[in-house]
C-alpha cells in the first residue's frame, strides 16, 4: 500500500476533461442542480452535485478541497465556501481518480492553485489527509483520502453503501478491485463517504467485497460449467442483495460484466 500526504492544490482537471465516460448519467440540462453542503464531523464537510459527492476540509490554513465535478460545480462551491468562510481560500485539491465526471473543472479553482508537493504536508494549519493507493479496482489509478483525526475514508467509484456495482464493469480490475476492498477494510476510519449515495461505515466496504465474491465465484462455476452467458445470467442468484440500490437495474448487467471477466483470465482448463 503506498501513502502519500496531502500539500497540494493540483488543476490539472482541465486537461483530462475529456477522461472517461461519466461514471453515472448526466442530469438533463432543463433540470435545476441539487447542491448542499454538509458537515461530516470537525473540520470535514460532503460537498453534494446532484448524484455526485465530493469532500472537503477547512483547515486553519485554508481549504483542502477534493473533486470538482464539473465548471458549475465547482464555481457554485467555490462561492459558497467564499460566503461561509470568507478568510480561506481553497489552497489544495486532490482528484480521487481521473474519470472527467468527477474531475472536471479544477480550472475554477486555478487562482489559488498549489502544485503537489507530499513532503509539505505539515504546512496546512497541522491537517492531514492521507492518501491511499490500494491497488487497480474500478480504475487504475483510484485514491481512497482519510482523514485520520476525523476518521472519515473518502473513496469514489469503487466502494458502493447497500448498492450493486455500475453497470456491467466496463474498466475493471476484479481480482485486484477485491484485494483493494480489503486494504480499505484495514484502514481506521468509522465513516465512509463514496462519490455516491448516502454515507456508510467499514461494515459497507466488507458488504461490498462480500457481493463482488458471491458474483465472482458463481459465474466463474457456471463458466467452468460450460455454460453461456444467457444460461450463467439464469442460474446466478443475488437475491439476498435484492433491497440493495440499483439491484433491478444492475444486477442482470453485472452478471454479464463477471462472465466476459472471467472468460477473459480463464485458463483453458479452469
Amino acid at each position: 500500500m503506498r501513502y502519500f500526504f496531502v500539500a497540494v492544490f493540483a488543476a490539472f482537471a482541465l486537461a483530462l476533461s475529456g477522461a472517461v465516460q461519466a461514471q453515472t448519467p448526466a442530469a438533463p440540462a432543463a433540470q435545476a442542480a441539487v447542491r448542499e453542503i454538509t458537515r461530516i464531523a470537525g473540520e470535514a464537510y460532503r460537498f453534494r452535485n446532484n448524484g455526485h459527492f465530493s469532500v472537503f476540509a477547512v483547515t486553519p490554513a485554508g481549504i483542502i478541497a477534493t473533486d470538482p465535478i464539473n465548471a458549475e460545480a465547482a464555481t457554485w462551491l467555490k462561492d459558497e465556501m467564499k460566503k461561509r468562510w470568507p478568510d480561506k481560500a481553497i489552497k489544495f485539491v486532490v482528484y480521487s481518480h481521473d474519470h472527467a465526471d468527477h474531475i472536471s473543472g479544477g480550472e475554477v479553482w486555478a487562482d489559488t492553485a498549489t502544485v503537489i508537493a507530499h513532503d509539505n504536508a505539515n504546512e496546512l494549519g497541522g491537517t492531514v489527509i492521507e492518501l491511499n493507493w490500494v491497488g487497480r479496482n474500478h480504475s487504475n489509478n483510484s485514491l481512497v483520502m482519510r482523514f485520520p483525526k476525523e476518521k472519515i475514508a473518502f473513496a469514489v467509484d469503487f466502494i458502493p453503501v447497500n448498492a450493486v456495482a455500475f453497470r456491467n464493469f466496463p474498466d475493471a480490475y476484479l481480482d485486484e478491485w477485491i484485494d483493494s476492498l480489503r486494504r480499505v477494510e484495514a484502514m481506521e476510519f468509522d465513516i465512509l463517504a463514496p462519490g455516491h449515495g448516502p454515507l456508510g461505515t467499514r461494515a459497507n466496504v466488507t458488504a461490498f467485497r462480500n457481493y463482488l465474491e458471491d458474483l465472482r465465484g458463481q459465474v466463474l462455476a457456471a463458466a467452468r460449467a460450460g455454460k453461456t452467458l444467457e444460461e450463467t445470467k439464469k442460474l446466478v442468484d443475488l437475491s439476498k442483495y435484492k433491497d440493495w440500490s440499483g439491484y433491478e437495474q444492475m444486477s442482470q448487467l453485472n452478471i454479464e460484466g463477471v462472465y466476459r471477466l472471467v472468460q477473459a483470465t480463464r485458463r483453458p482448463n479452469q
